[in-house]
């Protein structure tokens, strides 16, 4: 393996390094402590079987970006799993909103928001063994997309990990469960590439394993169904910002012959907003640069969210 800072450097995930970050305050239950301090108990159900639900916000110019939304998706992942956050929509924003006040963010942050059942009296996965209320944690961090990944676009490997249809994993759950994708990853980082490109059951191209996947072909965006991938709020937003200026956004199911094929790719996530994809599994795709109607889709998207 190589070392950490070479390795992420085309991360989807990849962000620039910060030395802010190695002082911030962490929420956790309510105290705000220094990162090298932050715990939780070995007994927690997160940390025992990944029993919870997160969401990843951004920061710009001093607003949360689509908190409603996330706190839509965060609610309803966890009333899914019955799970009892113990605090209210403006109890959620206000911890997070302090948080960023605690640790003086105003912009370019992004904030790490994790739920979890509890403290169990036991390991095991029975949820009825929870002692308590539900464990919140809370960490907000400066991170900077990397530009050169902007300017070079990144790679992906088609992954024979395939996505979960919903009766076995939901994934628009924001679940702290996540192995089968980075099994993904994985595979993908030992094949070369910056991120895995996964498949739904039937074949058909879903998302990759921690952002949401587009083509372009002849000026239209294409994207999966959403029947096997994430609820990225990000995708959402792109979509809606090209419709509104009278562009074609198509959600359908698509084949990684007319994803070969494409004249442009671009990923979508929270931390990144709009990232170029050049290659997949060895191919150049389009001319191998990031292309005119991936860098309008991310001026759209952009000026979408913060209207």
């Amino acid at each position: 393996m190589t070392s950490a800072s070479t390795s992420t450097a085309g991360s989807a995930q990849g962000y620039q390094d910060d030395p802010r970050n190695d002082h911030v305050l962490v929420y956790v239950d309510g105290a705000f402590v220094p990162r090298t301090e932050a715990r939780v108990s070995v007994f927690d159900s997160g940390f025992v079987l990944g029993d919870g639900v997160w969401e990843g916000l951004r920061l710009k110019n001093g607003r949360l970006i689509q908190l409603d939304a996330h706190l839509d998706r965060l609610f309803e992942g966890a009333n899914s799993i019955a799970l009892d956050i113990g605090m209210s929509r403006e109890e959620v924003a206000g911890a997070v909103q302090a948080t960023l006040d605690r640790n003086g963010m105003t912009d370019g942050a992004h904030v790490r928001l994790m739920v979890t059942r509890g403290i169990k009296k036991t390991v095991n996965q029975d949820p009825r063994f929870i002692l308590g209320k539900a464990t919140v944690v809370i960490v907000a961090e400066y991170k900077t997309p990397r530009p050169e990944t902007k300017a070079k676009g990144i790679s992906l490997f088609t992954s024979t990990f395939r996505t979960s249809t919903p009766d076995v994993f939901d994934l628009r759950l924001n679940s702290h469960s996540r192995l089968n994708l980075i099994q993904a990853l994985i595979q993908a980082i030992n094949a070369g590439a910056d991120e895995a490109l996964m498949l739904d059951p039937q074949g058909f191209v879903a998302s990759c394993n921690s952002t949401n996947f587009f083509i372009v072909r002849r000026g239209a965006l294409w994207t999966s169904t959403g029947a096997f991938c994430f609820k990225g709020l990000t995708r959402q937003a792109v979509l809606d910002a090209w419709r509104a200026a009278g562009g074609t956004a198509e959600e359908r199911p698509f084949t990684l012959a007319e994803t070969y094929a494409a004249d442009e790719a671009f990923i979508t996530g929270t931390l990144g907003g709009v990232t170029p994809v050049t290659r997949i599994d060895g191919r150049t795709i389009g001319t191998g640069q990031p292309g005119p109607v991936t860098q309008l889709a991310s001026e759209r998207y952009q000026a979408w969210v913060t209207r």
